[in-house]
């Protein structure tokens, strides 16, 4: 039987106890039937993981005592995700793929073409909570509110941006990834695509790179994880043994 993996925002200390909030001692109670005196992995983005002993569990409340480190916190690459809001399931499924494949940071954006004007915050963090557990990276990304396009472009540190132009004879995405190495950011468009003033003003930008995905028109949560899975493939950490 696997062992469960909880994140968890407290320190991690050998010996010391943590209470679990409410929805995961219920999950391990009520889901995982554990229960006092079995294992769990912690994590909690800053102190590496731990194993972990349940010392109390009853219905919604619980702890649990970490014993020993199992693995030191390693550094998440800086590797970002621009995305225009999506359709609620289209957006949870983007998020839980893009903490998969290790994103550092989600930035929701407003296009002139979103069809949605607003994210559940809390939601997308939940998703993305349990997809580190399940995937064992040992951070969660960084879930920003959403923001216009134009004031995140403004606000801009010069990380090179990586934008999915379709029909925009941009070169191939893979040709543009050619010595690149991380910082880097990608960004995708709305169901409907960029409109001309937003691809004009995209361009204008000296840190944007417009790049091609192929013949073929994707939907804007394939775009977003065939992107990032090139990305990392290239300039992340799936190079790494």
């Amino acid at each position: 039987m696997s062992t469960p993996r909880l994140f968890l925002d407290a320190p991690l200390e050998a010996g010391r106890e943590i209470p679990l909030p409410p929805a995961q001692a219920h999950y391990l109670g009520s889901v995982m039937r554990r229960g006092a005196g079995d294992q769990v992995l912690a994590f909690n983005g800053a102190d590496g993981e731990w194993l972990a002993r349940i010392v109390a569990l009853r219905k919604d409340r619980g702890s649990l005592v970490p014993d020993r480190r199992t693995r030191p916190q390693a550094s998440c690459p800086d590797l970002r995700l621009l995305v225009a809001v999506l359709k609620r399931e289209a957006m949870e499924w983007v998020v839980e793929k893009a903490t998969e494949l290790g994103v550092a940071r989600i930035q929701p954006v407003l296009t002139r073409r979103s069809v949605v004007d607003r994210v559940n915050l809390a939601r997308l963090t939940a998703i993305a909570r349990e997809a580190a557990e399940q995937c064992e990276r040992l951070d969660l990304p960084m879930l920003d509110e959403a923001r216009p396009l134009h004031g995140v472009l403004d606000g801009w540190d010069g990380t090179p941006l990586l934008v999915a132009a379709e029909r925009a004879g941009a070169p191939p995405l893979a040709a543009v990834l050619e010595g690149l190495q991380l910082p880097a950011a990608w960004l995708v468009g709305p169901e409907g695509g960029f409109d001309r003033a937003e691809l004009d003003d995209l361009r204008r930008r000296a840190f944007v790179s417009p790049v091609g995905l192929g013949p073929r028109i994707l939907r804007a949560e394939t775009a977003a994880v065939a992107g990032l899975a090139l990305l990392q493939a290239r300039a992340g950490d799936w190079n790494q043994s």
